[in-house]
């Protein structure tokens, strides 16, 4: 069989899309590989696939490496399963986390399901401009191009108006963790 897969991004460019055809036996390592390649990501990021329903809430997870699993999910790696071990019916919706640190994503949907056989992924259809692989910086987070956080000042407006002698202290002199009492 052969897989009619199709992945947006609500981000950038409206016009974005890419078309793989896959053979049903090939892995999410080769889907993943052929996403790169059309969107010329480089290839060191600890993205993830996750199955989703309609309201395309995650489900299933296909890591590129080995992790540790949650309780709900087997732990599944990209080079050990198939397309058709997970994508099994037209419509089947799934997200390709490519930016892990902000979690962006494409969205996925299998189109359709024909007969045939190929080798591996190919990107089919290929439109509009890929967003940035990676955000240089959110600044809510306070981090910056080179993963750090930016150092934190008082504003001196502030400082004039800051007075440690404000902060009412009742309550926490008995504050210890030691005994456990927090879980």
């Amino acid at each position: 069989m052969i897989y009619r897969l199709a992945f947006s991004c609500e981000e950038g460019d409206p016009t974005f899309r890419r078309v793989f055809e896959a053979d049903a036996d090939a892995t999410f390592l080769d889907l993943h590989k052929a996403i790169l390649k059309s969107v010329n990501y480089s290839d060191d990021q600890m993205t993830s696939f996750f199955l989703c329903n309609d309201e395309w809430e995650k489900g299933q997870e296909v890591t590129l490496v080995e992790m540790d699993s949650n309780f709900e999910y087997d732990n599944m790696v990209m080079s050990e399963t198939k397309l058709s071990d997970l994508i099994e019916e037209q419509g089947q919706r799934l997200i390709y986390i490519f930016d892990p640190m902000f979690e962006r994503y494409f969205f996925g949907s299998l189109k359709e399901i024909k007969p045939g056989n190929m080798n591996g992924v190919e990107c089919v259809e290929s439109k509009g401009k890929a967003p940035k692989q990676l955000k240089s910086e959110d600044p809510l987070a306070g981090i910056n191009s080179k993963g750090g956080s930016d150092d934190f000042e008082i504003d001196d407006e502030f400082r004039d108006e800051l007075d440690l002698g404000d902060i009412d202290m009742e309550g926490f002199q008995d504050l210890s963790f030691d005994d456990g009492s927090m879980f």
